[in-house]
């Protein structure tokens, strides 16, 4: 990944940035509850949600998206990382971006079944702070808070 270019997402990415959200949620071996949404809801989401109202980046490499990071406020809201490329560095460079962006702390959900995503943020310096039963979640699936910095919720 040493051409990995990050940029705002734009207009014309939003199909292929929901198609990397969705082969993420999607992967043999994803931790994730399914989808309650269809691929083509996921799209129009990034397109009329994500795009206008939230600071998505993507990650491209050779052209092609190869993962997605938004920030809502100061939630690490998506971060998702193409099968493909899974491990190389890319999900590593989006949080070091968010931190950055985000210099007084970040917070975000991760599902409890998500273990990978836990250690992942644990390794990044994100520490839990609860955890539900799910029930204010769209999947209704159990869930982790996790923060880093000096978030509020710290």
């Amino acid at each position: 990944m040493d051409d990995l270019l990050i940029r705002p997402l734009e207009p014309y990415d939003t199909d292929e940035a929901a198609a990397v959200w969705w082969r993420s949620r999607h992967a043999d071996g994803a931790q994730l509850p399914s989808a309650i949404h269809t691929a083509e809801q996921v799209t129009t989401w990034f397109a009329e949600v994500l795009l206008p109202d939230a600071q998505t980046w993507v990650a491209l490499d050779d052209g092609r998206i190869v993962a997605v990071l938004t920030l809502d406020g100061d939630d690490l809201d998506q971060l998702y990382v193409d099968p493909d490329v899974a491990g190389l560095g890319v999900g590593s460079t989006l949080v070091d971006l968010a931190k950055d962006l985000r210099p007084g702390g970040l917070a975000l959900w991760t599902f409890q079944t998500n273990t990978r995503a836990q250690s992942f943020y644990r390794f990044h310096g994100f520490a839990e702070v609860r955890r539900t039963d799910g029930a204010a979640n769209e999947e209704h699936a159990p869930d982790i808070r996790m923060v880093w910095g000096n978030h509020p919720e710290a």
